[in-house]
């Protein structure tokens, strides 16, 4: 599949930004079941300083605010071609040990309803993929989809006492879930071609596990599926901090708007 990619976001200060760094996790990756025809980030009111792979294999470019800006647009497009690798990925570039994806960080540590989610799994199956099937519809069943009540603050544990959250939410559930089993997990950030539109409001978020003999599989609870062609990886972390799309700090602007435009469509291909 050929999936065209646009997407913008825009800040809007309410007073001029005296110094501003941010870093952007926001080139696709080199992996199994895509490869990059053309990607570009174009900047306005802000200019690249220097590009680099993270500890995760992320490709990050960091940027710095042109001094006095009161707008500020980073804009990344390009064209991946995908495949439909039933959601394995195998071994991906990287300098961190498995071991270190089995740790609980702040937004996946869990407590008394992480863990009965656990003890609600069948009963224990050396088949590590069938566990991580049932867990993934598991997850699904304790949390709805519901967009507007959580933040990327939000706690697995919390998620699961509101019962609701969207795609970062339940990746992060999973998570918890599968490092309290002793599964190597971690979280992805990306694009996802919607069926019914093009424009969209937000990348998509799912999860990744470790699996003896695959390598690195994705559930997307949200979904119900593993990533599948339609899915475009961007970065990958042990949680969302560690592959966010944007971070970073400013100074000198009491107040900032944000709007984000995205737009993921198939092209076809010419006969």
């Amino acid at each position: 599949m050929r999936l065209a990619i646009s997407h913008t976001t825009r800040y809007t200060f309410s007073t001029p930004v005296a110094h501003g760094l941010q870093r952007l996790r926001l080139t696709p990756l080199a992996c199994r079941g895509q490869t990059t025809e053309f990607w570009e980030i174009e900047l306005e009111g802000a200019q690249p300083e220097v590009s680099y792979d993270d500890e995760n294999g992320n490709r990050v470019t960091l940027i710095s605010f042109v001094p006095g800006a009161r707008e500020v647009v980073i804009r990344s497009q390009g064209v991946v071609q995908t495949s439909d690798t039933a959601g394995v990925l195998g071994k991906q570039p990287g300098y961190l040990p498995l071991w270190h994806f089995t740790e609980h960080t702040a937004l996946t540590r869990g407590g008394a309803r992480l863990q009965a989610l656990v003890d609600a799994l069948p009963v224990e199956s050396e088949d590590t993929l069938a566990r991580l099937h049932a867990l993934c519809a598991l997850v699904r069943e304790a949390v709805a989809y519901e967009p507007g009540h959580t933040d990327v603050a939000t706690t697995a544990e919390q998620v699961l006492a509101a019962g609701r959250g969207v795609c970062q939410d339940q990746a992060h559930v999973f998570i918890g879930a599968a490092r309290l089993l002793g599964i190597p997990a971690r979280y992805a950030s990306g694009y996802l071609m919607m069926d019914d539109r093009v424009e969209q409001d937000a990348g998509h978020a799912w999860a990744q596990a470790h699996v003896p003999g695959l390598g690195w599989v994705g559930f997307d609870v949200a979904n119900a599926i593993c990533p599948d062609a339609r899915y475009v990886h961007l970065a990958t972390g042990a949680d969302y901090t560690a592959c966010a799309p944007i971070t970073g700090i400013r100074y000198g602007a009491r107040d900032e708007a944000m709007h984000v435009s995205l737009a993921v469509e198939q092209q076809r291909m010419e006969q």
